[in-house]
């Protein structure tokens, strides 16, 4: 069964985050400079929220506050929810749609940051593992496996 690792191999390790002080002008910045949905929240090394395109839209936007005078830390997610690199796909998918969450940041068992899937990624490699299903089911109908 494929893991988490799996897919941190393909698509790579790097994060981006920031820092809690920051503004939410300053995090919508770094979100579209690198073309991304969510940033991971770091103090001193540890994970303490996300900050995502909903957020913006909930807590910024809805209650009409300006982004370069509001912190990260008075509209983020702080309740994060972070998984190991060995957990299987499929639990990790269960997890982001119970807690209808659209990234997922993975930790060690020491708490330490190793990279993070969105559910783009989990989407990408079903689809991938589809079409790996129907070329292989394709060849043994038509005989050519």
């Amino acid at each position: 069964m494929p893991t988490v690792r799996d897919i941190l191999a393909t698509k790579g390790s790097q994060i981006f985050s920031i820092g809690p002080q920051a503004t939410v002008l300053q995090a919508t910045q770094l979100m579209n400079q690198h073309k991304v949905g969510a940033l991971v929240v770091m103090h001193e090394e540890q994970v303490v929220g996300m900050f995502t395109e909903r957020d913006v839209l909930r807590r910024v936007v809805a209650e009409q506050r300006l982004p370069a005078d509001v912190t990260l830390a008075d509209v983020m997610t702080s309740e994060v929810i972070c998984c190991e690199p060995d957990m299987d796909l499929d639990d990790a998918s269960t997890i982001m749609q119970q807690r209808r969450i659209r990234h997922l940041p993975i930790c060690d068992n020491d708490g330490n940051l190793l990279g993070m899937i969105s559910i783009g990624d989990l989407n990408a490699l079903h689809a991938s593992h589809q079409e790996q299903t129907i070329h292989f089911l394709n060849d043994y109908i038509y005989g050519r496996a």
